[in-house]
């Protein structure tokens, strides 16, 4: 992120979590293999590579690799010729940023050529080791101040994933050493800055070292580091950001540092075992989505804060930086809402800042964004006119070089394993897992067309009979959730059963347990029934919600060229058909009013010429809802009138629009 005070943006939301739900939390996980007396957290995350995207989800990954994902190396000075790997351009948090998704994304796909890429880098900045132990540049040609340990943070967490999959002999001991420069240089000069507001970043890590080196001294490290950074848990305790940031912009309104202090509380539990820091995530999302909420589980920030004008933009760099937030938590606390919102995310926000081919990406994306063109006024709290272009870097440059951790951390988040054995089911999207429990070799596949398609199969495979709890999350929205499989025995979770007990009820917000012994090939088969709902939105308006899934109108798009890079291009997009509409609809029966259509599922279900579902809802033109300052103006009052006919429109999934509309006013009725 750029160092001036100008500041950038990362954030995410989750559903309201206004308490911790202990009843809805299932045993909880021995920190396995750490030192010390670390508290026990819910799950722990597979090392990586154990979980494998498949179908639908392995294609975003491939379209990532063939796209800026795959290439930066190759042409982007800040990467290619970064002073990280020798070279005279940035050397500061862009190569880090960069590996720290490009390190799973090269081994999720088991691709050489990328793997070729991580280990260029990662060899090159391990055989550059500092003698004192520092990892990287001492200051670079950008006028990075010496020993900066922010840019660290991301370095070390790429270096762990790099070791789990690779085994690589270098990276322990390096790491230690570089650690222990990193408590040298705070005792030297206390942490300020980008790195005394991102602590949890560098703990981590430091716990990750702590398990595979067998000492405890690095929790030392990260608990001096807590000690000297910004404390987010009292931030949300005592949320003076009610509105858009308009009069002092700073580290603390800023989004991208509000984003990773998600997980502040939550990692700083593993250190201090305070039941306060394990449970305070609920706080700081209801903060951020009374205030600044958007339909996609976001929040606005750009760069700072904004309230809930659906035209304001939230960073791409934000909601990657989300997404492993949630990831964490899920894991700490094992809450079953993390998932809904880790989820609502990656299936709407995170899809839909990318040109489809994702040669090119945005800055900042808008719930309701009809207009990316630099010219002319721009609503943003502190962007600049570039920011919701498509390109290479529009704006400023964190994005390009951080968005690669998004799809693929996902991916290996998806399933985690739990102190007595058994596995859990964190997020849904087709993926293979292949692991030991109690040392007989597992094999878990999930077929599934899921978020588009309501129904999720689970096919667990063993060479040997094994007991062991299979834990699925039932989301809090799929009511009459259903499981079936021949189980035996049924934990936490589960309703009802059935007489010849093969078909399960869900509670749903929960995780549901299938206690029993797995041999050779088990099928389990979810139904979570998806119905439409409404998202309560900015001056009353409204957004389509049915599953995890969003629903906008996607709005004509005229793709204008603007910049040509040394590899792909930079894009306006202007509006080539209506978009104010307000919608006819039961706000207290939705059902009523709008109606769902599936369609064949493409091999990238986000493309924008071919959605897999689609929603029906009747609207009317409001003419005098009008483009201010190079956007949306804000969504009308509801109850809106028209005298325009009434119109059948089609509402698409919000991560295949382009442009699109997604907060809208209802109608009250024609004008008289």
């Amino acid at each position: 992120m750029r160092r001036t005070p100008a500041l950038l943006s990362i954030a995410i939301l989750l559903p309201s979590l206004a308490a911790p739900a202990p009843a809805q939390t299932p045993k909880a996980a021995g920190a396995e293999g750490r030192t010390g007396t670390l508290p026990e957290t819910a799950f722990r995350p597979l090392p990586l590579g154990a979980v494998r995207p498949a179908g639908w989800l392995r294609e975003q990954l491939k379209i990532q690799a063939a796209g800026l994902g795959g290439h930066l190396d190759e042409f982007w000075p800040d990467i290619k010729d970064s002073a990280w790997i020798g070279g005279k351009s940035e050397g500061w948090e862009r190569v880090p940023y960069w590996l720290d998704g490009i390190v799973p994304l090269a081994y999720l796909l088991d691709d050489p050529a990328l793997r070729a890429k991580a280990k260029r880098f990662v060899d090159y900045i391990l055989e550059h080791q500092h003698p004192d132990g520092w990892l990287g540049p001492i200051g670079d040609t950008a006028g990075h101040q010496p020993y900066d340990a922010w840019p660290l943070f991301p370095l070390l967490k790429a270096l762990a994933q790099y070791q789990e999959a690779t085994g690589d002999p270098r990276v322990v001991p390096a790491m230690r050493k570089c650690a222990r420069r990193i408590e040298k240089a705070m005792d030297d000069r206390p942490l300020e800055s980008w790195a005394k507001m991102r602590v949890a970043d560098l703990a981590v890590p430091m716990i990750w070292l702590s398990a595979r080196s067998g000492e405890a001294w690095p929790l030392d490290v990260a608990r001096k580091a807590y000690a000297q950074g910004y404390d987010w848990r009292a931030h949300f305790e005592d949320f003076r950001f009610t509105g858009q940031a308009g009069v002092k912009y700073d580290l603390d309104n800023h989004g991208v540092n509000n984003g990773m202090g998600l997980k502040y509380a939550g990692v700083r539990y593993l250190l201090t075992g305070d039941p306060g820091d394990r449970s305070a995530i609920g706080t700081m999302l209801e903060k951020l989505d009374r205030y600044h909420g958007q339909p996609t589980g976001m929040f606005t920030c750009d760069e700072h804060l904004a309230g809930r004008n659906p035209s304001h933009g939230t960073e791409l760099c934000t909601v990657v930086e989300a997404l492993y937030s949630l990831e964490l938590l899920a894991a700490i606390t094992g809450d079953a809402r993390l998932g809904d919102r880790l989820e609502k995310i990656a299936f709407n926000a995170l899809p839909a800042t990318f040109k489809k081919d994702m040669t090119a990406h945005q800055y900042d994306q808008q719930a309701n964004q009809v207009l990316c063109t630099r010219d002319g006024d721009h609503i943003y709290t502190t962007n600049g006119p570039d920011s919701n272009l498509y390109g290479l870097e529009p704006h400023f440059g964190c994005c390009a070089a951080n968005f690669h951790q998004g799809w693929p951390k996902l991916a290996s988040s998806l399933w985690m394993r739990s102190a007595d054995g058994g596995l859990a089911a964190i997020a849904y999207a087709p993926c293979v897992i292949e692991t030991e429990v109690k040392g007989t070799p597992v094999r878990v596949e999930v077929r599934t067309d899921y978020p588009f398609r309501d129904d999720v199969e689970i096919r667990v495979t063993t060479t040997g009979a094994v007991n062991f709890p299979l834990r699925l999350r039932i989301p809090g929205w799929a009511k009459g959730a259903k499981v079936t499989s021949d189980v035996l025995a049924v934990g936490p979770g589960s309703a009802e059963v059935s007489p010849d007990r093969r078909e399960i009820a869900a509670e749903p917000g929960r995780y549901l347990e299938l206690n029993r012994t797995w041999a050779k090939t088990m099928k389990v088969s979810l139904r979570l029934p998806a119905g439409p709902r409404l998202y309560e939105g900015d001056n009353d308006s409204v957004a389509v919600e049915r599953g995890p899934l969003v629903y906008s109108l996607s709005v004509g798009a005229e793709w204008r060229k603007v910049k040509d890079n040394p590899q792909f291009a930079d894009w306006e997009v202007r509006p080539t058909s209506a978009w104010n509409y307000a919608l006819e609809i039961d706000r207290e029966h939705p059902g009523r009013s709008i109606t769902f259509e599936e369609r064949p599922i493409q091999a990238s279900p986000f493309a924008t010429e071919a959605p897999a579902v689609v929603a029906r809802v009747k609207g009317r033109r409001l003419p005098g809802w009008t483009i201010e300052k190079g956007a949306a103006a804000r969504p009308p009052a509801s109850p809106a009138r028209s005298e325009a006919p009434e119109e059948e429109l089609t509402l698409v999934p919000y991560g295949c629009t382009d442009l699109r509309v997604t907060e809208f006013p209802t109608l009250g009725g024609p004008a008289r």
